[in-house]
């Protein structure tokens, strides 16, 4: 088995120290937003609803247009909405794709 170089392992150790460092920074960070969102609950949030708009506006506008109008779709497919507003969704998602209606494509 070959042996580093004494320069070679002087960079390893330095990488490894560094990846240690950044991992008790990220520990650290991720308690701090635990206790945000810990300190958001106590006051009367409701912390899965924040979750939620976290994630959302990591999306750009289109993308959050696209989950809605696919959501509202599969929703009607099992049974979860109301004719009218599968149809309006159903039509919204056609436009959106330009692909065939859906409905369309069973008749």
């Amino acid at each position: 088995m070959s042996t580093l170089q004494k320069a070679a392992q002087d960079q390893l150790r330095q990488f490894i120290e560094q990846i240690e460092r950044l991992e008790e920074e990220k520990k650290a960070l991720g308690s701090d937003i635990r206790d945000k969102f810990l300190e958001a609950k106590s006051t009367g949030f409701d912390v899965k609803v924040m979750r939620q708009i976290i994630r959302l506006r990591k999306k750009s506008k289109s993308e959050r247009q696209e989950e809605d109008s696919l959501l509202e779709v599969y929703m009607h497919a099992l049974g979860m909405l109301g004719e009218s507003a599968a149809d309006i969704a159903l039509q919204r998602f056609s436009a959106e794709t330009g692909e065939p209606d859906i409905m369309d494509a069973a008749e």
